[in-house]
C-alpha cells in the first residue's frame, strides 16, 4: 500500500448571486485586518498556557505573569482593537478558539478569574454571541474557506480535515491498494 499526499483542486467560484460574493469579500477583508492580532492573541496563548501550567511557579507569580503580559498588550494593541467593528471583533473571537481549541470563556475563566468571565459573556450575549461555545469547523464553512486560502489550515486538534461543508459522518474514506 502507498500512501499518497492530499491534492488541493480549485477552481474558480461560481457564485450565486452578487451578495455571496460580497459577503465572501468582505468576509476575507475582515479577516486579513484581524490577522496580526489573531497572530498574537495565538502566540501569547501558547506562552500563559505553558506559564500557567508549570508546577514550580506560585499562584502569586502567575498572576503577576498574567497582569504583566495583559498590559502589555493593551499598549501594543488597545487602539488598533478599539477601532475594529463588531463583526471583526467576533471574528477575531472565533479564529482564536479556532486556532487554539479553547472557547474564550474558559481562557478568561482560567487566566483572569470567574467573575470576569461572567462579565464578558454577559456583554457578548446582549450583542449576540456566545463566548462559551466551542469552534466547530462544519457551521463556519466560508471562514475555513477564507483561511485555507490564506495558508491557515486547520489545526490537527480537530483531527481529520474534512472537505468545507461536509461533516466528518458524510465522508467516506476509502484506501487503495496501487
Amino acid at each position: 500500500m502507498v500512501n499518497m499526499p492530499a491534492v488541493k483542486v480549485t477552481a474558480d467560484r461560481d457564485w450565486g448571486n452578487d451578495t455571496i460574493r460580497y459577503q465572501y469579500n468582505q468576509m476575507k477583508y475582515y479577516v486579513t485586518t484581524i490577522l496580526p492580532y489573531l497572530t498574537a492573541a495565538t502566540n501569547l496563548f501558547t506562552e500563559l498556557n505553558q506559564k500557567v501550567n508549570d508546577p514550580n511557579i506560585s499562584k502569586h507569580e502567575k498572576k503577576e505573569f498574567v497582569r504583566t503580559k495583559e498590559d502589555e498588550l493593551h499598549t501594543r494593541f488597545e487602539d488598533e482593537i478599539t477601532n475594529l467593528n463588531e463583526t471583526q471583533g467576533i471574528l477575531l473571537l472565533k479564529l482564536i478558539g479556532r486556532q487554539t481549541g479553547v472557547n474564550i470563556y474558559s481562557m478568561l475563566n482560567e487566566f483572569k478569574n470567574p467573575f470576569t468571565a461572567i462579565k464578558w459573556q454577559t456583554w457578548a450575549k446582549f450583542h449576540g454571541f456566545n463566548l462559551n461555545r466551542k469552534y466547530v469547523p462544519e457551521d463556519e464553512p466560508m471562514l475555513e474557506n477564507i483561511m485555507l486560502s490564506l495558508n491557515y489550515p486547520l489545526p490537527v486538534m480537530y483531527g481529520d480535515n474534512v472537505p468545507i461543508g461536509m461533516k466528518k459522518e458524510q465522508v467516506k474514506y476509502q484506501s487503495r491498494k496501487w
